[in-house]
């Protein structure tokens, strides 16, 4: 059922497995660009869809709709931002189109570029997992709030190790990523998993090529948890990497890892679950394993007290309690106070609205956390008072 007891419309497919860089415009295919491995192993693609035709699934997973069709109608939203939220914006896109008629224009292209975007008025908003801080959002005349909760996993391509054999601690994690711990039979690793044989092979790093706020809340998980982390790389959408190949978007990320012998990785969790990718479990703060579950990252988002942060500025790793997902995370959405088209800021508004009100169930099915009832209706009164549209 919807927030408000309607039932939440369903889309036609689980998810998005791979769509890197990619703009979702629900509908129609506008083009589309064969999926193609990079020289960093990252899967790149451009598609755009319009309409209401029924969806199929290229040979990449990508689910995409087969007619070409004219131009966006003026009541279609754009934005750009994320790969994180990506799956639950496509999903929830196509479900508002064929109740709506009206579509959105997404595009994937991370946190940093979405930001950029909006700030420069060539988007109706912004999505990023990085939040901005309320003196920058009070510099570019934005209004900021976040609109639902998911959570990082660390994935590895290790054969023979099943989705949630392999342990891992924030500490370990951060000197993998600091290139300390190189191989995976390391001491390091294999105190915390002694029923597991690892390799001695070489650990094949991955991580983000692109201004990223999955990047930002994994890196500020390493920094809670790992002091030379902290004081060498510390927390960033974009930071000066140690160690590592580079691949562009939680999509690329995913394809690297999974095409690569002894990889590591970090993406958002629907992603490890559409592209069946081996998740770890981690040690969380009190000290306990933790399983990527719908119940543990409900469990440390819990803790998020979104009253008392001016812009709603909350983060979400490192929380306490015994059943807490150590890495778990917000998405945001950035608009402006005064936006430059008001007919198109006020459609995007009723795009959120409907997404609160009949959007949980798809949410929770790609393993999204829905905001609380009470957060959304703290946000529907900032809206009120501070878009002027």
């Amino acid at each position: 059922m919807g927030r408000h007891g309607h039932d939440g419309a369903r889309a036609h497919h689980p998810g998005v497995k791979a769509a890197c860089g990619q703009k979702l415009v629900i509908g129609f295919v506008e083009h589309i660009e064969p999926a193609r491995i990079g020289a960093e192993g990252r899967q790149d693609r451009t598609c755009a869809v319009r309409g209401d035709a029924a969806p199929a699934q290229t040979a990449a997973g990508t689910f995409v709709l087969l007619r070409f069709a004219p131009e966006a109608s003026a009541a279609d939203i754009t934005g750009a931002g994320a790969t994180f939220p990506f799956p639950i914006y496509s999903k929830w896109a196509e479900a508002y189109k064929k109740e709506t008629g009206n579509g959105l224009n997404y595009q994937s292209i991370g946190s940093g570029a979405g930001i950029k975007q909006i700030q420069a008025t060539t988007v109706t908003f912004g999505a990023p997992d990085a939040p901005l801080k309320a003196e920058q959002l009070e510099k570019d005349g934005l209004v900021q709030w976040p609109m639902v909760m998911g959570a990082i996993v660390p994935v590895v391509n290790l054969e023979g190790v099943k989705p949630g054999e392999l342990v891992l601690s924030g500490e370990v994690l951060g000197d993998i990523y600091l290139g300390k711990v190189a191989r995976w039979n390391d001491p390091a690793i294999a105190k915390l998993n002694p029923n597991l044989k690892l390799p001695a092979d070489a650990i094949a790093v991955v991580r983000r090529s692109d201004g990223s706020g999955t990047t930002f809340n994994f890196t500020d998980y390493l920094s809670k948890t790992n002091a030379e982390w902290k004081a060498k790389v510390g927390t960033g959408t974009a930071v000066e990497w140690p160690t590592g190949v580079g691949a562009k978007g939680n999509e690329g990320v995913a394809g690297n890892v999974g095409q690569t012998k002894n990889a590591i990785g970090y993406v958002e969790y629907a992603y490890a679950k559409q592209n069946k990718l081996t998740y770890a479990a981690l040690v969380n703060k009190a000290g306990k394993t933790v399983q990527p579950t719908m119940a543990a990252f409900q469990a440390a988002a819990a803790n998020a007290d979104w009253t008392k942060a001016p812009g709603y500025y909350v983060i979400l790793t490192d929380q306490p309690g015994d059943t807490s997902w150590p890495i778990t995370a917000a998405t945001f959405i950035l608009m402006h106070k005064v936006p430059a088209d008001k007919a198109a800021s006020a459609e995007a508004v009723k795009f959120f609205k409907w997404a609160f009100e009949k959007g949980d169930k798809m949410a929770e099915e790609l393993d999204y956390i829905p905001m609380p009832d009470s957060v959304v209706k703290l946000i529907e009164k900032t809206w009120t008072a501070d878009i002027k549209s």
